[in-house]
């Protein structure tokens, strides 16, 4: 929820402003990487779906910086 949401809220500022709130998403990103490595080692999840949304995750990251870098 925090991801979109502050892609959401940055949206509608100035674009020095708009990247402070991308930089807050991407934070989010990274804790969201955290928190499924802490759920594959608690086995609530197998490693497959790990991968697949790391993988995800990452390339969320990777677009958002560029898109960051471009403002």
């Amino acid at each position: 929820m925090s991801i979109p949401s502050n892609i959401a809220e940055g949206s509608s500022r100035t674009d020095k402003s708009f990247s402070h709130f991308i930089d807050i998403a991407l934070g989010s990103s990274f804790e969201l990487e955290t928190q499924i490595i802490i759920a594959f080692k608690r086995k609530y999840i197998s490693k497959e779906n790990l991968t697949k949304i790391e993988e995800k995750v990452q390339e969320f990251q990777k677009m958002t910086m560029s898109f960051q870098n471009k403002l």
